[in-house]
């Protein structure tokens, strides 16, 4: 494999915790990996709600890490959410200095939605659903305008270099479809995204399949809470992949969930109706897709003909699928929107292998426990973006201010993964390790991983997805409970005390292994 060594800290990755650690890290020398023009593919760039942070003078960071606590049931790291919620003014603040036009009041104050599951309205917010393309809009401005940042544009990340117990570099490729070149770098921050797009519903842009997740686990990181992904209740309905977002905001201006019938469903199940946490909703959302009820977001009394200037990006999504929500009720279904679960790091950001840190949604801080709460996603980001940065300085050795760019040779031809396989991935993880998951389900669903794995053993884009995919079904299927976002129809009730889930790569298999040879 051809090599290349830099002295720039790697990062794999262009969403909101890669470019806000990049912007961190400076002026020391930093290399990013996006596979996309920058910012794009991003699940950030997508983010509708905006970040959520105590700003007002009746809130209080107290109240907010308590809330989400509450949200995570029972296994949200205290220490950790005491100590994002108490920094998230500051960035606030900070994205407010690089430029994001976050919705203000006459007086100066920010405009801020509340949304489910929160005790005050604390969502920051830009021009009602636009936050994660305004602030990656500013955060882009500024990694274009520093110069000790370089950003490899239309190259893709396909493992880890592991050299004993430490990552020495990442492999990557020029492009999907291209043979892979060993970098190595003095540092490696993983911050790709998550996993919704292993599922068939999701609201993930396409290259968000857990990749970044399996190259950490193939290289032998400790993954922590995979089985707890969480499914947004109101993806638009319209037949789309990925699936339009109907944003949480709309539910915190009052709209109602409604089914074919014009009932509405969720007073029956939760005393906070439309604003119960996400798990809560989403499984009411699938019960009555299961049933045939066709559920909707009914947003015509609360708003009316001002959603068109109020949340642009639904009015968007609603018209290129035929919908007018002024008149209409918009079709929602449950889709896959974020894994809490992810590589497990300390508070540091650092992960079990030495050399090696995750932030954003590919890393498990402990922050969102079973069951995240509504826009801590960009604060988690924008947190331990930072710390990250701060710990890589002090961790490694001296950087010159000025290096020199890193050029990658013509390559040959690599496979890429195939299509059919991965909507067979999809499709099996949505059956067997959805909303619903039973031991039956998450067996077979082990089974078809195994059996896609062995069609084409020689991709890396696909192991990486699998092995995501494989930890997800192993780590449900150890976790006999209903907890969050994780639901068992088998196992209903929670247990407690309430734990966490550790594993690696390996022990899954192991489990994979086993489940499979009884069976035969």
């Amino acid at each position: 494999m051809h090599q290349i060594n830099t002295n720039r800290v790697v990062i794999v990755g262009a969403g909101l915790a890669a470019l806000y650690a990049a912007l961190k890290l400076a002026p020391r020398p930093v290399l990013m990996i996006s596979p996309d023009p920058l910012g794009e593919g991003a699940s950030s760039a997508w983010a509708q709600g905006g970040v959520a942070a105590a700003m007002s003078g009746d809130d209080s960071a107290e109240a907010h890490a308590r809330d989400t606590m509450r949200a995570g049931a029972g296994s949200v790291d205290a220490e950790i959410a005491r100590m994002v919620t108490d920094e998230a003014q500051a960035h606030i603040l900070d994205l407010t200095s690089l430029g994001t036009p976050f919705d203000r009041s006459a007086d100066g104050g920010y405009v801020m939605s509340r949304e489910a599951a929160h005790s005050f309205a604390r969502v920051v917010r830009v021009r009602g659903d636009q936050a994660g393309a305004e602030i990656m809009r500013a955060l882009i401005a500024q990694t274009r305008a520093t110069p000790s940042i370089q950003v490899l544009e239309g190259v893709v990340a396909t493992g880890l270099i592991r050299q004993g117990n430490a990552i020495a570099g990442v492999s990557i490729a020029k492009s999907e479809g291209s043979a892979s070149l060993a970098l190595h770098a003095p540092a490696v921050l993983l911050a790709g995204g998550g996993s919704g797009g292993l599922y068939a519903i999701t609201t993930n842009p396409p290259r968000i399949r857990g990749e970044v997740i399996g190259m950490a686990a193939r290289a032998g990181a400790v993954i922590a809470d995979a089985e707890f992904v969480q499914f947004h209740p109101t993806a638009i309905d319209c037949g789309i992949d990925p699936a339009p977002l109907a944003t949480e905001a709309l539910r915190g201006e009052g709209a109602h969930l409604i089914n074919a019938a014009g009932e509405r469903f969720m007073p029956a199940v939760h005393p906070d109706a439309e604003l119960a946490p996400r798990d809560i909703v989403a499984r009411a959302i699938y019960a009555q897709t299961q049933a045939g009820q066709r559920p909707m977001l009914d947003t015509r009394d609360c708003l009316g003909p001002h959603i068109l200037t109020e949340f642009p990006a639904v009015a968007e999504a609603c018209a290129k699928a035929g919908i007018d929500p002024v008149t209409e009720a918009i079709p929602v279904a449950a889709a896959a929107h974020y894994h809490m679960g992810g590589v497990a790091v300390g508070a540091n950001g650092r992960a079990s292998l030495e050399g090696l840190w995750v932030c954003g949604e590919a890393s498990s801080t402990g922050l969102h426990g079973a069951n995240r709460l509504a826009s801590n996603g960009l604060l988690e980001a924008l947190v331990f973006g930072r710390i990250c940065a701060m710990d890589i300085a002090d961790s490694i050795a001296p950087l010159e201010d000025v290096a020199e760019p890193v050029k990658l040779p013509e390559l040959p031809a690599a496979p890429l993964a195939r299509d059919d396989l991965v909507q067979e991935l999809r499709q099996a993880m949505t059956r067997g390790a959805g909303v619903l998951r039973n031991a039956a389900g998450l067996r077979q669903t082990l089974a078809t991983i195994a059996r896609i794995e062995a069609a084409q053993p020689d991709c890396d884009a696909l192991l990486n997805m699998t092995a995501t995919a494989t930890l997800i079904c192993a780590a449900a299927y150890e976790r006999r409970e209903s907890r969050g976002a994780h639901c068992r129809d088998d196992f209903p009730e929670p247990a407690e005390p309430a734990r966490r889930s550790r594993m690696t790569l390996q022990r899954a298999l192991a489990l994979r292994d086993t489940l499979l040879s009884e069976v035969s």
